[in-house]
């Protein structure tokens, strides 16, 4: 979709917009008003709004134009999303709320003393959203603030990244890189590694380290030999934290072994990824594991004493139904794992699904917003409560990520950099 702004220099918002309804398109800027496009423009002390559909103007809006810089950025998008949104009519459960934390703008009306029911007006009222996204984001922000308290302000969360795993999936765009092709690699990156966290942990000697996290990649693509001397290197830099955590994504890299290495380092944590609990679906994606690896790998952690397993299933894959979906809830069920995220398939622009999109049959608004629901229903009875929250461009259905948990076992890294604290 094309775009024309005059009289202002908010372009990427005008672009958040038309994400929303023209998911996985391309926005393209114009000099000259084109066949099909919007204006966003400001012009005596007016912000005016257009849709031009095939060299025709659908509808157009005028409106005064505020003094506050902040204002008039949010003014601009709610113009053209009331505009396309007369036009078009789309259900949008977030509504005109483009922020990848919905959970931080609730905070921040909190900290200017809003009560709770003035933030939900602002939310419906202003926003658009919709009821039950204005409860999980009320409930989430409530979760964050009260987990956050217990945090020392002056500590750090340290975040370790091993960007290899077996294969590519199909919907990733991570800095990743099959280990097939980079075998030859892992040692030299590893000893960049090192002289990294000899810097940092020279630098960090007085701070207090709330929080480690390994990820990737998948950290358990590494061999045992290679995992020893990463976690031990570790150790040589920084203190123990009070939470470490190991991503152990992919079911096919976890052994016994390297499960005792990471209870010899004092990992309390770690995440173990079916993606889906349906084989078919596994091998469409490119995940080399099936259903059984995952739960031999489940019961193995389980042997090995790891006090906190997270889980993540992704929501949207292509070709999966709600037959599909309750299938892998149910075996989640029977595991009762102490955290499980549940993403909403996002199409990345450098993952393989956005160059072959008109290759599979993704999910609609509506079948999405069935399987969010599954998800309500089956995480409150695997007694889970949702503690954190983000959105990402082009996610099916404009819809959340969202992450569960029983009491005790929230991941503080992660509040921490939803929160950006």
């Amino acid at each position: 979709m094309d775009y024309f702004i005059k009289g202002h220099s908010f372009a990427d918002d005008i672009i958040s917009i038309l994400q929303l309804f023209y998911p996985n398109g391309t926005y393209v800027r114009v000099e000259e008003v084109s066949e099909n496009c919007v204006i966003s423009s400001v012009f005596e002390n007016k912000i005016y709004t257009a849709l031009i559909l095939e060299g025709r103007k659908i509808n157009s809006a005028e409106s005064p134009l505020p003094e506050d810089k902040a204002e008039l950025k949010k003014q601009l998008k709610l113009s053209l999303f009331n505009l396309l949104m007369g036009h078009y009519k789309i259900p949008l459960p977030w509504g005109a709320l483009t922020r990848v934390r919905p959970a931080k703008l609730v905070t921040k009306l909190k900290c200017e003393n809003h009560s709770e029911e003035e933030i939900r007006k602002i939310l419906k009222e202003e926003y658009f959203v919709r009821d039950d996204k204005i409860k999980l984001c009320m409930n989430v922000s409530a979760r964050e603030e009260k987990l956050l308290k217990g945090s020392n302000p002056d500590s750090v969360g340290l975040y370790i990244g091993i960007p290899f795993c077996p294969t590519r999936c199909l919907y990733c765009s991570f800095t990743s890189y099959p280990l097939d092709k980079y075998k030859g690699k892992i040692d030299s990156y590893l000893d960049c590694l090192e002289k990294e966290m000899e810097f940092c942990g020279r630098n960090l000697k007085d701070t207090p380290i709330e929080s480690i996290y390994i990820g990737g990649g998948t950290p358990t693509s590494l061999d045992e030999n290679r995992l020893e001397r990463l976690l031990t290197a570790v150790e040589r830099n920084f203190e123990k934290p009070l939470e470490f955590t190991v991503e152990a994504g992919r079911p096919d890299t976890i052994t016994k072994e390297k499960l005792e290495i990471l209870k010899n380092h004092n990992i309390d944590r770690i995440s173990i990824n079916p993606q889906t609990l349906n084989d078919k679906t596994l091998e469409l994606i490119g995940r080399e594991h099936k259903t059984e690896d995952f739960y031999r790998a489940f019961d193995m952690a389980r042997a090995a004493g790891i006090g906190h397993i997270n889980c993540d299933i992704i929501l949207g894959l292509p070709g999966e139904d709600e037959e599909d979906v309750i299938n892998t809830f149910e075996g989640i069920k029977k595991l009762s794992p102490e955290s499980l995220t549940v993403h909403t398939l996002a199409v990345k622009r450098a993952s393989r699904l956005k160059e072959t999109l008109e290759s599979y049959n993704l999910a609609d608004f509506h079948l999405m917003d069935r399987l969010l629901s599954l998800s309500a229903k089956y995480t409150a009875e695997m007694g889970l409560s949702p503690y954190y929250m983000y959105r990402q461009k082009n996610m099916v259905g404009n819809f959340e990520n969202v992450s569960y948990y029983k009491p005790g076992h929230e991941c503080i890294y992660n509040i921490q950099i939803m929160e950006e604290t």
